[in-house]
């Protein structure tokens, strides 16, 4: 690793931050990883998982891809079922989000920009 290039596993280098590999809230002597233009996040999510509560997000749009198995996005007026490899969904700001794995499932989300709450 040096300050242009890093490697690594999302699934480790994940594990302290819910998930998230790439963004402002990395700290900047972690080299590339800090972004103030994106976030990344490797979302580990076992069947039954969910978050019932409206993620409100005001200022970012939102990517969100599916790995593998069957999640779920409730969007502030409708909703996306992600059952396939590589579907994905995108909403821009101002639009609410929870979410529900169906199944066990891996999912990347990039936001973007990245900007502190």
């Amino acid at each position: 690793m040096t300050d242009q290039w890093y490697t690594g596993n999302a699934a480790d280098d994940g594990s302290e931050r819910r998930g998230w590999i790439l963004g402002h809230f990395i700290d900047p002597s972690e080299g590339v990883r800090h972004s103030k233009d994106v976030e990344v996040k490797w979302g580990t999510h076992p069947a039954g998982e969910t978050r019932p509560e409206w993620a409100p997000d005001n200022e970012r749009t939102t990517l969100v891809l599916l790995i593998h198995g069957k999640f779920h996005v409730h969007l502030t007026d409708d909703s996306a079922l992600l059952q396939r490899q590589g579907d994905y969904l995108v909403w821009g700001p101002g639009v609410e989000h929870a979410w529900e794995a169906e199944e066990d499932s891996v999912v990347v989300t990039v936001r973007w920009p990245t900007l502190p709450r």
